[in-house]
């Protein structure tokens, strides 16, 4: 075991437990000097620069992170988010694929890159990974809001439908918003 790198892990986990990132960062940066492949150390460092919001640090450091560690879902995703919330779109769409890939049932990554594609107009992508995202959280509102939004962009009735009705079960006030946004007038007195 590293003691400098644990010591000075240590130091930044009090610092953050004491709600002084700067401090917090700063000890863990020198955790980083101690033990530069530490994977873990590396991860920190990008949250708490996310927790920041400074995206191109955060960025930085979980790329870091996944050259270090290419078959970790978890990082994948953190950069993919990162990369959306500092506006690498390509980017974070890359990123939350591999982390989809790596790992099938991570819902937050699926839902992730399906609103990336939402985004962008690649509404026949979107639909396809917020269709998983739904299968892998069917009560997720949101993710089927996405769903039935993203079917409607490609102009596939049916399948609004099919979300509507899923809805309607699991998220009345969701599926009567996704109603009235879709125009399914035809939906809009069935019971809940």
């Amino acid at each position: 075991m590293n003691f400098d790198r644990a010591r000075y892990a240590l130091r930044g986990a009090l610092f953050n437990l004491l709600r002084q990132p700067e401090r917090a960062l700063a000890a863990y940066r020198d955790s980083h000097h101690a033990d530069p492949g530490h994977v873990g150390t590396l991860r920190m460092l990008g949250w708490l620069e996310a927790q920041q919001r400074r995206w191109p640090a955060a960025e930085a450091w979980f790329a870091r992170a996944v050259e270090l560690a290419p078959d970790d879902a978890a990082t994948w995703f953190n950069l993919g988010w990162v990369r959306d919330q500092g506006g690498m779109d390509d980017a974070a769409c890359k990123a939350l694929a591999r982390a989809a890939e790596l790992d099938p049932n991570n819902d937050r990554a699926w839902y992730g890159l399906g609103m990336l594609h939402a985004r962008h107009g690649r509404h026949r992508e979107a639909a396809a990974a917020l269709a998983e995202a739904g299968r892998l959280q069917p009560m997720n509102g949101l993710a089927w809001y996405a769903l039935g939004m993203a079917w409607q962009q490609c102009n596939e009735p049916e399948k609004v439908a099919e979300v509507i009705e899923h809805t309607l079960m699991h998220d009345p006030p969701t599926a009567k918003r996704l109603i009235r946004d879709t125009s399914r007038s035809d939906y809009a007195h069935r019971p809940s």
